[in-house]
C-alpha cells in the first residue's frame, strides 16, 4: 500500500528511545543526536521506494553530517511478514548500500507508534533542540534520480541549522506503508 507522511507537526519534541543497531549495540537519541540538527529515518530493506532513493539517502545524510546535523535510520516493519526485512538483513543492506549512519531495529515498533511514523520512507526533520521542524519529502524528483530536482530535505535541513525553523510548506514523503504487526 503506498502512503504520504503526515503533515509537520511543528515543535513536536523527538521521543527518546533505545534501539539496536545493526553492529549488536543499544543506542538513544542522546547518543545519536547532532549538535545542529537530526534527521530520523523510517526506511527498511523492501521497499521499492527507500531501495529507489537510498543513493540519495546516503549522499544527503553525509552533507547533513558536514553541517553537524546527524541522521538516523529506524526499520520498524513486521519481520515475521516481510524476512526482507530482518535484522540479518538490515545488516546487509546496511553493507551493500554503505550507509553511514546508524540503522536500527524497533523490533517492538514502538519508536514508529510513538512518531506517527506512515510510510517507508518517511523523515522528519529535528533542531538542535529536539524539536520537529521538517516531515516531508527528499526531493522533487522522487524514485527519479533527476540531477536538476529540489534538494527539499536539505535545503530544510541547512535553514533548520540556520535558524531553527523548517518551511512552512512542505510536500510530504512517500512510500510503501509501515507494516505492522497484527
Amino acid at each position: 500500500m503506498i502512503l504520504k507522511s503526515k503533515i509537520c507537526n511543528f515543535g513536536w519534541k523527538a521521543k527518546s528511545f533505545n534501539l539496536l543497531s545493526i553492529d549488536n549495540k543499544y543506542y538513544t537519541l542522546d547518543e545519536l543526536k547532532g549538535n545542529n540538527g537530526t534527521l530520523i529515518m523510517f526506511i527498511c530493506n523492501h521497499c521499492p521506494y527507500v531501495k529507489a532513493i537510498i543513493e540519495k539517502i546516503r549522499f544527503e545524510s553525509l552533507e547533513l553530517k558536514n553541517m553537524g546535523i546527524n541522521s538516523i535510520a529506524v526499520m520498524s516493519n513486521d519481520v515475521d511478514e516481510y524476512p526482507e526485512d530482518s535484522f540479518e538483513n538490515m545488516k546487509i543492506f546496511f553493507d551493500k548500500n554503505q550507509l553511514n549512519f546508524p540503522y536500527l531495529y524497533d523490533f517492538d515498533q514502538t519508536v514508529a507508534k510513538t512518531y506517527n511514523a506512515q510510510c517507508t520512507p518517511d523523515f522528519y526533520g529535528f533542531n538542535k533542540n529536539l524539536e520537529l521542524q521538517y516531515r516531508g519529502r527528499i526531493d522533487s524528483s522522487g524514485m527519479n534520480n533527476r540531477k536538476n530536482s529540489k534538494r527539499d530535505l536539505y535545503n530544510a535541513m541547512k535553514n533548520i541549522m540556520l535558524n531553527g525553523k523548517g518551511p512552512e510548506n512542505q510536500i510530504p514523503s512517500m512510500g510503501c506503508s509501515i507494516k505492522w504487526k497484527k
